[in-house]
């Protein structure tokens, strides 16, 4: 059972393109995206993070390529793990080529600091011979110099202008296999760029509100922004920028989409905020079930309400759902049908293990 959206997201169809095995835009899944966040010198530590990224849903993960070495690295990890890679390039247009020859599935080039149309040129070219996609990141950081003068200062106009310019260099080059971000760390700015480039372009849009911050604030600011646009329709693909371990950014993106009803992994739990009226400890409880039904990928939702006001109500709309009731006889649904009474001290398990049996393959 799956919990109904109240509004029927109207998705703009864009240009599908292919990352990896993965298909982006169009009407491919919105795919959640992370990055790593350890030396990619340290293969065996990259190798594992990413592969970790990927048990928790990850879709795609980009690996930073700062350096000759880490292009070098890049080759050995793409062998050991099967989730498509993009290779974050920056500044040297160099390790974009090494990056597409080691198997990278997208290059990411920033246009304000890859340098001059010729270099971007070759990267195309190494793109189009190793089968690579492209990312055009556009970044309110690091606008190009010119663009800084005429606008004064970052601004939506700025940012698609870059975006447009960066297309035609693709387009005039026929190289059609490549998505765009238009990010910033300041949510109006990220929101009305997007929208801005989504009105005049089809190309398949990369989601993200850069730089947010750490897990609660960051998590608070990406959610509104990306949020937004996802209602309205726009983006192919999201990445949660957290100053947390990057597996919290791939659960925040589907926390996310979840929320808005467009994809689901794993436990959807629907929890009240918990008052005088609780019959069992709801807070501690919701935190224990989040912690050991982690694991599970398959979709199903469960509330657990902690008394009669809203329970029953809640539990109509849930495949599992826990009532408080008086006297430690909470009161447990399936489907939403009263099924048994609960007591207090046996809510973990019993839910734990309803949840394992429904979930299994």
């Amino acid at each position: 059972m799956e919990i109904r959206p109240h509004r029927i997201i109207e998705r703009k169809i864009t240009k599908q393109i292919q990352v990896g095995n993965v298909k982006v835009g169009g009407k491919a899944p919105i795919s959640v995206q992370s990055m790593t966040n350890t030396l990619t010198t340290d293969i065996k530590g990259t190798i594992n993070q990413i592969q970790s990224l990927e048990d928790a849903g990850a879709d795609i993960v980009r690996v930073s390529c700062p350096d000759e070495k880490s292009t070098r690295a890049l080759k050995e990890i793409i062998k050991e793990v099967s989730v498509p890679i993009v290779a974050d390039i920056h500044f040297h247009y160099k390790r974009a080529i090494e990056a597409a020859e080691a198997g990278a599935s997208c290059l990411r080039i920033n246009p304000g600091n890859i340098g001059a149309q010729q270099r971007v040129l070759e990267v195309i070219k190494a793109a189009k011979n190793n089968n690579c996609s492209i990312r055009i990141g556009v970044n309110a950081g690091s606008l190009e110099k010119n663009l800084l003068e005429k606008y004064k200062e970052p601004c939506p106009e700025a940012l698609v202008e870059s975006a447009q310019n960066n297309i035609k260099i693709l387009e005039d080059n026929d190289f059609l296999n490549f998505k765009i971000s238009v990010k910033s760390s300041d949510i109006f700015l990220t929101v009305k760029a997007y929208k801005k480039l989504s009105q005049i372009c089809d190309y398949p849009l990369h989601l993200g509100v850069t730089e947010a911050g750490g897990l609660f604030t960051g998590s608070i600011k990406s959610s509104i922004g990306i949020g937004q646009l996802l209602m309205d329709g726009i983006g192919d693909t999201i990445r949660v920028s957290l100053s947390s371990d990057p597996i919290d950014e791939v659960k925040a993106g589907f926390e996310i989409l979840k929320s808005l009803g467009i994809r689901s992994r794993g436990v959807n739990i629907i929890s009240c905020p918990s008052c005088a009226r609780q019959a069992f400890p709801v807070i501690e409880t919701v935190k224990v079930l989040e912690d050991k039904l982690s694991h599970i990928k398959k979709p199903i939702t469960l509330s657990i309400i902690g008394c009669v006001v809203n329970g029953p109500g809640e539990a109509a709309q849930t495949e599992i759902g826990l009532t408080g009731g008086g006297q430690d006889s909470n009161l447990l649904y399936l489907s939403g049908v009263p099924h048994s009474k609960v007591p207090s001290s046996e809510i973990i398990e019993k839910i734990v293990k309803l949840v394992e049996e429904k979930t299994k393959d």
